[in-house]
């Protein structure tokens, strides 16, 4: 049986977009190097928009402190929730990684690293005498670290694997810990590299991905932070970052570094724009292309380029690629290629279960969900 719409509410239910509209406020114009532009006028779903923010407003979604988007290089939605503001420096956590993936391909750019191929072991002769030598592990490449899927018996899933992070945590020399870790064995259970999709068999290891920073400090001669600086920093206009140390000073790469979501956004941008940063080429295009490729199955639901996740999302019914930083308690930076969108998310949901879950449906169903 039809039962009549109160009038009231049709009119509140019509009045809505515009209601939306009026309340959104366009980015603010900063001495920060990014383009602005109202979503309204590039016919953005304003309602989908407001609907979002109500959902971080009804406490249905903990710890979300900012989500910022741009489309076509142009910041189009900036908002922050839950004590977070644009000065904030965000933690990141493991996100982290990508930008070290981008530091190795900087310094790859500038000569100071033959190639993804080269030898982990052959950049600490200081380190030569490490525990269960294997002819295996010296044969384990930078590009091995890069895809996750080295042959060292390291899970930061598993509690009980030698390389898990924690156990790292609680050393003093993160470095010896990692080129001492034991050659993995597989299981009948378990899949092998050449059984598994590009030939990779994935285990998440933090440590793999510090020891990268370390053969970043080794082959620029410099502190990463002070490398980080120097490559993509200063030229992305980045002013204010935090890097982590271990506790003999290495960079660590593997996480934690801090970014305001902006400058989260700048990074994002590099990679939609194959390296480029407002008309200038600070990571090179073939390793942008090289980094964005798929190397590795991470899960069922997600493939894995170079310290980059790669995620599927539906667009007007459509599924789409989308790139990723990712990183504990749901922070991301979603690079979109097919719609030039990219979408930072940062929260402080950290070691809760369903942090990236809820940061993954923020951006399908709201972010994407509200595109033009």
């Amino acid at each position: 049986m039809f039962t009549r719409f109160p009038r009231w509410l049709l009119a509140l239910a019509l009045a809505a977009p515009s209601l939306a509209a009026a309340d959104y406020q366009p980015p603010a114009a900063r001495d920060d190097g990014w383009a602005v532009d109202d979503a309204r006028a590039q016919h953005w779903n304003m309602a989908t928009l407001a609907a979002m923010e109500a959902h971080l407003a009804d406490g249905s979604a903990k710890g979300i402190t900012s989500v910022v988007v741009s489309q076509h290089g142009k910041l189009v939605y900036e908002g922050y929730f839950n004590g977070g503001d644009a000065e904030r420096l965000n933690d990141v956590r493991s996100a982290s990684k990508s930008v070290t993936a981008l530091l190795v391909g900087a310094a790859i750019d500038r000569g100071l690293i033959g190639g993804v191929q080269a030898h982990v072991y052959d950049f600490f002769p200081d380190k030569r005498r490490v525990q269960h030598p294997d002819p295996r592990k010296q044969a384990i490449t930078l590009e091995d670290l890069l895809t996750m899927s080295s042959l060292w018996e390291c899970n930061d899933d598993n509690e009980f694997s030698s390389g898990n992070e924690e156990r790292m945590y609680v050393t003093e020399d993160w470095l010896q810990f990692a080129l001492d870790l034991p050659i993995k064995g597989f299981a009948p259970w378990m899949t092998r590299p050449e059984d598994s999709p590009h030939g990779r068999a994935f285990a998440y290891c933090t440590a793999g991905v510090f020891t990268l920073g370390a053969v970043v400090e080794r082959a620029t001669h410099r502190g990463l932070a002070a490398f980080a600086a120097e490559a993509l920093e200063k030229p992305l206009g980045i002013t204010a970052v935090q890097w982590n140390r271990s506790p003999l000073g290495i960079g660590m790469g593997g996480g934690g570094t801090r970014y305001r979501s902006r400058d989260l956004a700048k990074l994002g941008q590099l990679a939609l724009d194959e390296g480029r940063w407002q008309g200038r080429q600070v990571i090179s295009a073939a390793w942008m292309r090289q980094m964005l490729t798929v190397h590795a199955q991470a899960r069922d639901d997600a493939d894995y380029g170079y310290l980059w996740w790669c995620f599927h999302f539906p667009v007007h019914g459509s599924p789409q690629v989308a790139w990723a930083m990712s990183g504990n308690g749901g922070n991301y930076v979603f690079v979109m290629p097919s719609q030039q969108l990219v979408a930072v998310i940062t929260s402080t949901a950290y070691n809760q279960r369903n942090a990236h879950a809820q940061s993954q449906e923020l951006f399908r169903d709201y972010v994407l969900k509200a595109l033009p």
